[in-house]
């Protein structure tokens, strides 16, 4: 990558350099072991013009989501932060309360996990994602459905079938998407005139400062702060009107945009978190320079943990199997030497393994069966849902590990 992939400037530094990694969503079947596993560079680096943070587009996103393993719906937490959100929306923009029929579109819909609320108030409704099985779930569950990556072209045949949005969604797809002006674009061929635009992304100030730093993977192509956000928006023809600071992912951002010709003054909010991202020496290399030995520290410190408890003769089992734990395994070169198996919800997950690093994928009743010493959680942004739910390691006496932002060793009580 020699071009910011948003402003053309060839002026990249480096961030953190993560090595080689197979893609996080490609889980392998049993049949697949014996089979060459293609890995790609995952180096972060930020443009010391826009500021925006960015890996190589190695793998294109019709590789990672036309078949995809995620379904938001397996996550209580992430179902109630939407049904939230929608009740919040409909309030914020007005949907309907002037007696016109209102439109809502979202790009990258997952499963239904959020427009069901939607179609739950009566509010009509179209769901844009590109991944065929997930897609076909959210149908199921009553959510109408185009499966299509989001483009210019895509936007405007939306727009010319359906009408204008009066309220675009698009949460975790921001850094998923490679021609990031392209998709901006789309949002903008969406959206009524008068219309917004919802964007939530995670927040790199917290990604930096939290050392976050397994979130960086090859599906997220960029990492956005504020600053950088409204140059992204303003290149498709949105401005910024309004963020939010959410706990969500680590910690993310919301970005409330619209058609610049409506947008009018931003809030106080915007210059608030500027100011702190400024603070914080994201607009000057010296914000990214301490990175890279903090990540090295998290992983000494988990590999020292595992290393020592496998000396004991203590089992340590996962939870989860996201993304971003699969970028802390590779990492850290964690094996089933170290890690036995790791549990997840989704059944599609059931009786694979985790790329690269090759641990077999069980359902949840195996943490149970087998009563480990330790539970590592890997969606550690889920700490508190996943504290509740296995608060039942205490009836052996078992303790619960998080990785990030440093390693913490937790007993639960039951």
């Amino acid at each position: 990558m020699t071009r910011c992939r948003l402003c053309g400037s060839e002026a990249l530094a480096s961030v953190v350099d993560l090595g080689a990694t197979p893609p996080c969503e490609s889980f392998l079947a049993a049949d697949q072991l014996d089979q060459p596993e293609p890995a790609y560079p995952l180096h972060l680096r930020v443009c010391t013009d826009c500021w925006l943070a960015q890996i190589p587009p190695l793998i294109t996103p019709e590789e990672t989501f036309k078949e995809y393993a995620y379904f938001s719906s397996y996550s209580t937490s992430w179902v109630e932060h939407a049904r939230t959100f929608v009740a919040d929306a409909v309030e914020r923009v007005g949907l309907g309360t002037d007696g016109s029929e209102a439109f809502v579109v979202e790009v990258a819909s997952n499963d239904g996990y959020l427009l069901k609320h939607v179609v739950d108030r009566g509010i009509r409704c179209l769901g844009i994602e590109p991944s065929v099985n997930v897609g076909a779930a959210a149908r199921d569950a009553g959510v109408p459905t185009l499966t299509e990556f989001l483009s210019p072209d895509t936007g405007s045949a939306v727009r010319a079938e359906h009408g204008p949005a009066d309220l675009v969604v698009a949460n975790n797809v921001y850094a998923h998407i490679p021609d990031v002006v392209g998709f901006t674009r789309g949002l903008r061929a969406l959206v009524a005139d008068d219309g917004w635009v919802s964007i939530e992304v995670q927040h790199l100030l917290t990604l930096i400062e939290e050392n976050q730093y397994d979130t960086i993977y090859h599906e997220h192509f960029q990492y956005y702060t504020v600053a950088s956000a409204i140059r992204a928006l303003a290149s498709g023809g949105l401005a910024l009107v309004d963020v939010e600071l959410l706990p969500t992912h680590g910690g993310s951002i919301r970005l409330w945009a619209r058609p610049a010709e409506a947008a009018g003054e931003p809030t106080r909010q915007v210059a608030d978190v500027l100011a702190r991202e400024k603070a914080a020496g994201l607009q000057e290399l010296s914000g990214y320079t301490e990175f890279s030995a903090r990540v090295a520290k998290v992983r000494r410190d988990l590999l020292r943990f595992l290393i020592e408890a496998a000396e004991r003769g203590e089992t340590v089992v996962g939870y989860g199997a996201p993304g971003k734990g699969n970028t802390l395994l590779n990492h850290c070169g964690i094996r089933p030497d170290l890690l036995a198996y790791t549990v997840d919800r989704n059944p599609y997950k059931h009786g694979r393994f985790t790329p690269g690093t090759r641990i077999p994928i069980l359902p949840p009743e195996q943490i149970a069966a087998d009563k480990p010493d330790y539970v590592l959680v890997l969606p550690w942004n889920l700490r508190a849902e996943l504290t509740e739910q296995l608060s039942f390691v205490h009836d052996w006496g078992g303790r619960l590990v998080f990785p990030i932002p440093e390693l913490s060793i937790v007993e639960v009580t039951s």
